[in-house]
C-alpha cells in the first residue's frame, strides 16, 4: 500500500514543504521495515525500523529538481521527478526489498530528515542481483497533492 506520511501532508497543507527548493531523495527498505505502518513519521528515526536495504552496490538517489504543475482535469497538483536509479549493479541483500521511502534530505540525520511517501508498487518485492535497480517515474507524477 502507497502512501504519504501524515507529517509531510502537514507540512504541505502548512506551506511548510517548498518543492522547488526542497532536497528529495529515495532509500529502499527490506522485509522487516516499520516504514510501510508507521504514516505517522514525522522523521526518518520515528519510523521504528527503518530496515535499509543492505545490498551491495546500493546507494540513496538524490531525485534532482522537481517539476511541479496543476493537472487541472483531474483537481490536483502534481510533483515530478525524472526517472532515477539507486546503482548500477545491486546486490541481494539480507531480505528481500518492499518498498521505497521518498524523503526530504535536510541534513543527513534520521532525526532530521523526514519521509514523505512510501510506495511499495511497480516492481516490489524484489532481490537484488547484480543488475541497476531503476525507477521509472509515472508519466502521472511521483507526487499528487489532491
Amino acid at each position: 500500500m502507497s502512501f504519504g506520511y501524515t507529517g509531510a501532508k502537514l507540512k504541505i497543507a502548512k506551506a511548510d514543504a517548498d518543492f522547488d527548493t526542497l532536497d528529495v531523495r529515495g532509500l529502499l527498505v527490506m522485509s522487516n521495515t516499520t516504514a510501510d505502518t508507521d504514516q505517522d513519521a514525522t522523521t526518518l528515526s520515528g519510523i521504528g525500523t527503518l530496515d535499509e536495504y543492505d545490498g551491495s552496490g546500493y546507494s540513496r538517489p538524490d531525485l534532482g529538481a522537481a517539476t511541479i504543475a496543476a493537472d487541472n482535469p483531474n483537481n490536483r497538483a502534481e510533483v515530478d521527478y525524472a526517472d532515477f536509479s539507486f546503482g548500477a549493479t545491486v546486490g541481494a541483500g539480507t531480505r528481500q526489498c518492499v518498498g521505497m521511502v521518498i524523503y526530504a534530505y535536510v541534513d543527513g540525520t534520521a532525526a532530521n530528515d523526514w519521509p514523505i511517501a512510501f510506495v511499495d508498487s511497480g516492481g516490489f518485492p524484489f532481490t537484488g542481483n547484480g543488475s541497476a535497480v531503476n525507477v521509472a517515474v509515472n508519466v502521472e507524477a511521483l507526487l499528487q497533492v489532491a
